[in-house]
């Protein structure tokens, strides 16, 4: 009869394996939402001046055409001028002081504390945002989108460690009434996630309705005016130089409902802004500027995001191109403008040309993060997830660009510099009495984790380890981690009776039994 087997105690190595598994706390991590960038800078000091200049002249003497009723008697009782053309004209006097009068350190919430974004002073955030009328599978094939896409790619963002807000990704294709997608979209998205959301919409009698729902979310108008946890992303203009009129409405009801507002202004370099990089950033920072003079004109402060988002044409056919290097620039440099305003900058980095999650995806969205994403630019959109220059969203990519994100935010976070990490006792110890390596060392144990980023899908096994184990590729890795996660996480942070409140008044036409678990 054998002897009965005792615990074995712990080793103090075992001890040390099994507190590295866990999860670190937020101050220890490698990387973190937030860090501070402006490592890249295109720009000169000069040509930032110019650049600034060069705008306020546009809105002086060229202005905005196709102004609504509205938004004539707002922004001249604030200081503009009708040109004899109809133009809306914009003092410089008049840009500068609402510049200053603009709000400023504004928190974009989630509907978890946890992941509140404070997007000021070059502090980088990564998210998710777009209008793709395709979704494309981890084969290639595309299809057109629905609501149920979009909800979940909602729930895929929620689990991604270094995507840190939502806005929205996909148009339902399967919801052709215009109010009905709009309400639809702002429900799926905020059903989704607790981070925070971004949406659109096209007629402000749509955005009532949602901002309707929001008050019932979050617990009533006095509490969602507490904590917004939705932004609206709005195309008030129509480049070159020009108002939407519709969208200026829904920015209007936005201001006066508390929405943070993404003023949004994204012209094509080469076809509806010039082929100029300067001339095309120039017309998009003027274009943005008279954004802020409209939303200060109506309320002084309200949050607003300065959203330059340059666009770029490849100019052998005019088609969008939003993997190239030259979209890396525009985006940083207007990175490098939003921070000479000393605004929320948002931006747009990620859009690859590329129709499915290969090589050319990988390359050019690395390449435009890590550019954008060092440029001082506090919130970079289309970071994850599109094809096909915004044509096309892949769950596989999701997944994919979090970890390309993840390396990007590393490269912000720099290299820390002090005695400690110097390392000269630790180097003195290993040449003069250790094994002439350091991969025990007690430094290299203590910061194996904190020091050091390590991708979730991204491969480093060996090559024979990696054929042992199935010699999958990314994109079959990704496509895994897509089914678990859409098996296993199953958001239910709207109260099930707030939920039926609002199925019972809105035409909701996300099932329910699509968001329980199954």
């Amino acid at each position: 009869m054998s002897e009965p087997q005792t615990a074995r105690r712990p080793s103090g190595r075992d001890a040390r394996r099994a507190q590295r598994s866990g999860p670190l706390p937020d101050h220890l991590r490698p990387v973190r939402p937030g860090m501070q960038s402006g490592r890249f800078q295109p720009l000169t000091q000069h040509g930032i001046e110019q650049i600034h200049q060069t705008a306020l002249r546009l809105l002086a003497e060229v202005g905005l055409a196709d102004a609504t009723e509205s938004g004539i008697e707002i922004m001249t009782a604030a200081g503009c001028e009708m040109s004899v053309t109809g133009r809306l004209l914009f003092p410089r006097a008049l840009v500068e002081d609402m510049v200053a009068k603009a709000g400023r350190k504004f928190t974009l919430h989630g509907q978890d504390p946890r992941h509140d974004l404070e997007p000021w002073e070059k502090r980088a955030y990564f998210g998710t945002a777009g209008a793709a009328v395709n979704m494309v599978d981890a084969s290639g094939s595309y299809r057109e989108s629905t609501i149920r896409d979009l909800y979940d790619i909602g729930r895929v963002v929620d689990q991604m460690e270094h995507i840190h807000f939502f806005q929205r990704a996909v148009v339902p294709r399967d919801i052709p009434d215009p109010f009905e997608m709009d309400f639809n979209t702002c429900y799926a998205a905020v059903s989704s996630t607790t981070k925070h959301v971004g949406s659109s919409w096209v007629h402000p009698d749509h955005l009532e309705a949602s901002l309707q729902m929001l008050y019932a979310i979050a617990g009533g108008e006095d509490k969602w005016r507490e904590r917004p946890f939705v932004s609206q992303s709005n195309c008030f203009v129509v480049p070159p130089m020009k108002f939407a009129a519709d969208a200026c409405r829904c920015l209007e009801m936005a201001v006066l409902g508390g929405m943070p507002v993404l003023l949004l202004s994204a012209g094509q370099a080469g076809a509806t802004a010039p082929a100029a990089l300067a001339g095309a950033l120039a017309q998009e920072v003027a274009e943005v500027l008279a954004g802020i003079v409209y939303v200060n004109a109506i309320k002084p402060g309200a949050p607003a995001i300065f959203g330059t988002w340059c666009f770029v044409s490849d100019l052998r056919t005019g088609a969008m191109s939003g993997g190239s290097p030259e979209q890396a620039l525009l985006s940083a440099a207007a990175g490098q403008m939003g921070n000479f305003y000393d605004l929320t900058i948002g931006t747009a980095s990620g859009m690859t040309d590329s129709k499915v999650a290969d090589a050319q995806s990988a390359g050019e969205k690395a390449l435009n993060h890590a550019l954008v994403g060092n440029s001082g630019a506090n919130l970079i959109y289309e970071s994850a997830g599109m094809h096909a220059s915004l044509l096309g969203f892949s769950l596989e990519s999701l997944v994919i660009d979090n970890d390309i994100i993840g390396a990007t935010q590393r490269t912000i976070k720099g290299i820390e510099v002090n005695e400690e990490r110097l390392s000269f006792e630790t180097i003195k110890d290993v040449c003069l009495n250790g094994p002439g390596h350091y991969l025990g060392s007690s430094q290299t144990l203590e910061l194996m984790q904190t020091e050091y980023l390590y991708p979730a899908i991204g491969d480093r096994r060996s090559p024979n380890e990696w054929a042992e184990q199935g010699s999958t590729d990314a994109l079959e890795r990704a496509a895994q981690r897509v089914r678990d996660i859409l098996t296993e996480h199953h958001p239910a942070h709207i109260p099930e009776k707030i939920d039926e409140a609002i199925r019972q008044r809105y035409p909701v036409k996300l099932e329910r039994s699509a968001m329980l678990k199954r």
